[in-house]
């Protein structure tokens, strides 16, 4: 099979970032990424561009690192609870989700996506319980929120 180098003029998932050289088959560059305009052939005469998005890249993904350390500040003195209404023996009716934390975040002016919260299963319990948000690939934060009820909990009856 026919490989070429290629430049990404834009990230490409599962292929590389923007600036970067790599390697695919001739047809994937020629039928889908030169076509949407997301990469070039690497020749000499495209050298000075690859330095100059080479020198992009790297200046956006500091301002980026920037951006996900200040949220990540943020996060950490983010005290949230979820008030829920609760049954017999404080089970509760429904669950928090990814959205309900989404849409806290929203809130508070917190620039967070559903992707970034690894918050794999509704809680569907009370108490204070933690989840992973990560803001960059260099930035993870352990998220702590908690979860009480908007009533008395009464105690089960016997039978």
């Amino acid at each position: 099979m026919a490989t070429t180098d290629i430049l990404l003029l834009s990230p490409v998932e599962g292929l590389g970032g923007e600036g970067e050289q790599v390697t695919v088959k001739a047809g994937y560059a020629r039928n889908f990424l030169f076509p949407k305009k997301v990469a070039l052939p690497v020749n000499r005469a495209n050298s000075k561009y690859i330095e100059a998005l080479q020198k992009h890249r790297a200046a956006r993904e500091a301002e980026e690192l920037e951006g996900a350390q200040a949220v990540a500040a943020r996060l950490e003195k983010l005290g949230v609870a979820f008030p829920v209404k609760t049954g017999e023996g404080g089970k509760m009716f429904g669950a928090i989700t990814v959205n309900d934390l989404i849409k806290r975040f929203d809130e508070e002016g917190l620039p967070i996506t559903k992707k970034q919260v690894a918050l794999y299963t509704p809680v569907k319990t009370l108490g204070k319980h933690s989840t992973k948000i990560k803001l960059h690939k260099d930035v993870k934060v352990d998220f702590e929120f908690e979860i009480v009820s908007e009533n008395p909990i009464e105690d089960m009856p016997e039978a």
